[in-house]
């Protein structure tokens, strides 16, 4: 680069203010959604695989569109740093600001092709429960095993890796920026396929504890920003790991005690 990242000026505050809009309304809509009914057949994932209300066209667009919100209020917070980095090397001008839209477009891009991904991995879960009588007299066994594989990825190089990358904005962008005008499109999503590889396994446990669950969108979130985001983050991972995989094999045991909030979808 021609000019050195410590050099070039702070953005306008309005790029930030918006990202954070963006989170603000993904919150209030997901909020909306359940409260009236509308995660039921919007945002959780059996509605859309029963195909009750909608052709397949129209649920799969809703079901994706859930996904943007549920990407916007739980994933946009965690990379913050990352945006701020960005508006920091953007040069400024009339299209900083189209720039950074494609950044974000890059980066929706990529938790997009990750939900189609388990949108497919879910029919073919369904798929089995359809053949083997077996399954489907143990439906727990499903979110117990998605709740174990969660927990483990948690002890993952590769989830290190990812964080870490992550976790140093200035790192990344002395990698892989390049003035050039396709450039925030290939950040957006180098930094989603980074930000993909240390919480896929995170969104994953939605499938198993309910996509319309506020609750757990909660406390998902705030573990992901906690890990990518502050110096606590690598103490988090192994208490982490043992809660969900704890977690699981009680799910999978059905054991009696366990409150149903708990149990998953």
């Amino acid at each position: 680069m021609q000019t050195t990242l410590s050099s070039m000026p702070i953005p306008r505050r309005p790029n930030l203010v918006l990202v954070w809009g963006m989170v603000v309304a993904a919150w209030v809509v997901t909020m909306l959604l359940v409260a009236t009914g509308g995660g039921e057949y919007i945002v959780n994932h059996d509605a859309v695989l029963e195909r009750q209300r909608f052709v397949w066209p129209v649920t799969i667009a809703l079901f994706l569109a859930s996904w943007q919100l549920m990407t916007a209020a739980m994933m946009l917070p965690s990379s913050m740093p990352m945006m701020v980095m960005f508006l920091r090397v953007s040069r400024t001008g009339e299209r900083s600001r189209l720039r950074f839209l494609t950044f974000l477009l890059g980066y929706f891009a990529v938790w997009t092709g990750f939900a189609l991904g388990a949108l497919a991995g879910d029919v073919g879960v369904h798929w089995l429960v359809e053949t083997l009588p077996a399954l489907a007299a143990r439906p727990w066994l499903i979110g117990g095993t998605i709740l174990v594989l969660a927990g483990a990825f948690q002890f993952s190089p590769l989830k290190e890796q990812c964080l870490d990358a992550c976790r140093d904005p200035l790192t990344f962008f002395w990698k892989h920026y390049i003035a050039k005008s396709r450039s925030a499109w290939h950040l957006g999503l180098r930094h989603g396929l980074f930000c993909l590889g240390c919480c896929w396994a995170l969104m994953l446990t939605m499938f198993a504890v309910g996509m319309g669950s506020l609750v757990w969108m909660t406390a998902l979130a705030g573990i992901m920003v906690i890990e990518k985001v502050t110096r606590y983050g690598h103490r988090l991972a192994t208490p982490i790991g043992i809660v969900l995989i704890v977690w699981g094999v009680l799910v999978g045991l059905n054991v009696d005690w366990l409150p149903a909030a708990i149990r998953g979808s």
